[in-house]
């Protein structure tokens, strides 16, 4: 038998997205948004409330990027997510970051987080707080590499558990993809 609860937004796994902009004077934001993900071929969609300075950036420079949050940096990611650019301008030192200007798009990338999207905006929209962004390119360490692509496993991405308000690792791989299923 199964419980009732409402209406919830428990999606797992719900991935850490480090979503960062340039402010008006050109340092860097970050915010950590665990609301996101894949919205088309192209594109991702993450929710972001639009009285975040990250909303503010956005409909600024039309350009933002997305890293993926890391075990190795969950302590970084998650100071990111507590602290509000508008009252801390400062935060992205403050964490520990280091960003790189993208070649891609008006936006940093942080160099300790190895797998970013960098994305054009495409829409905003104010009363649903989601901004779509279309992929212009991806970016991966070297190091987070096996035979030429990103390997999870290196990356050691991290999801939000939405009911235990917890940070978890991806676990070890389970299945072949398309193929367990006909066997």
């Amino acid at each position: 038998m199964k419980k009732d609860f409402g209406v919830k937004t428990w999606l797992y796994p719900m991935p850490v997205l480090m979503i960062a902009t340039y402010n008006e004077d050109g340092s860097p934001n970050v915010m950590n948004a665990a609301w996101g993900g894949t919205g088309g071929e192209e594109l991702l969609t993450v929710c972001i409330d639009n009285t975040h300075k990250t909303w503010a950036n956005i409909e600024k420079r039309k350009a933002f990027t997305i890293s993926v949050g890391t075990a190795a940096q969950v302590k970084a990611c998650d100071y990111l997510g507590c602290v509000s650019g508008n009252q801390t301008p400062d935060k992205v030192a403050k964490s520990g970051f280091h960003v790189t200007r993208s070649n891609h798009v008006d936006a940093p990338t942080i160099d300790e987080l190895p797998l970013v999207f960098e994305c054009e905006l495409v829409s905003m929209d104010p009363e649903t707080c989601l901004v779509v962004g279309k992929v212009v390119n991806v970016a991966c360490d070297e190091a987070a590499l096996t035979d030429g692509n990103p390997d999870a496993e290196k990356i050691a991405p991290i999801t939000y558990d939405p009911v235990a308000h917890v940070y978890r690792p991806l676990a070890a791989p389970l299945a072949q993809a398309f193929k367990v299923g006909l066997e």
